[in-house]
């Protein structure tokens, strides 16, 4: 019976790790380039043969590789991937990919995101453009033009995130490699005056959120009934004596 205990503890562990990812991917439902978390688990095995005894782990992160929808703005400094590739950006806590393509230009003329991280080129190199040539034209490739100059070009690169990863802000992910830069690939681009909103459904998400919470609550009360048995066995036999 206390073991019973031990397997209804490890599963709510479990659930409460998949009902914070499902929370986390509901807030951000609206985040630009945001991508949804999941979690798989496994058995963990605790004896042999007919002593064995299954637990739940605590479960490995991993991020849905399903690419968002895109959405027009008409902005020139509105940037969004077309194929499965990644934007760097130069973070105080160093490169960080991320698909959210919303850039600007520093009177400086150097292209930053939103929160003032340079964007990165291919070579890893801020991208610095004419502060008077007005905004950029940009090519499927990711060349940028200023009055039909070649100014630069937005870098794109190829990095898997693997489990457990950690995120930085919101659409942000820090790689735990080197990421790759990808050249010559005519499946994998840009298009400019679109940002990829959140591949997250909101609804599906939602429906797992009820499902998970109705899961954490007959585990609750499946250990409370085993507490109170086990209380009772307890009572039963001290008053046996």
């Amino acid at each position: 019976m206390q073991i019973g205990l031990y397997v209804g503890l490890s599963s709510q562990l479990a659930l409460d790790r998949r009902l914070n990812t499902i929370a986390d991917n509901v807030a951000n439902t609206s985040t630009v380039g945001f991508r949804a978390t999941g979690v798989k688990f496994e058995d963990v095995v605790s004896g042999f043969g007919q002593q064995a005894i299954s637990f739940a782990s605590t479960g490995d992160t991993y991020l849905s590789t399903k690419t968002g929808p895109l959405r027009e703005t008409g902005n020139p400094f509105d940037f969004a991937i077309q194929g499965e590739a990644w934007f760097a950006i130069e973070t105080p806590s160093g490169p960080v990919m991320t698909r959210d393509g919303r850039f600007t230009m520093l009177d400086t003329g150097e292209l930053v995101t939103l929160e003032g991280y340079p964007v990165l080129d291919a070579g890893g190199a801020p991208i610095q453009l004419d502060a008077q040539g007005g905004p950029p034209e940009a090519g499927a490739d990711g060349t940028l033009r200023q009055n039909d100059q070649l100014m630069g070009a937005i870098g794109l690169y190829e990095f898997q995130p693997g489990l457990n990863f950690t995120r930085y802000g919101n659409s942000g992910i820090i790689p735990q490699g080197e990421p790759e830069p990808i050249v010559d690939r005519i499946d994998i681009g840009i298009a400019q005056g679109f940002v990829e909103d959140s591949n997250v459904n909101p609804i599906q998400e939602i429906t797992r959120l009820i499902q998970v919470q109705r899961a954490f609550e007959q585990v609750s009360a499946m250990m409370r009934d085993s507490e109170n048995a086990l209380d009772q066995a307890i009572s039963t036999l001290g008053g046996s004596r």
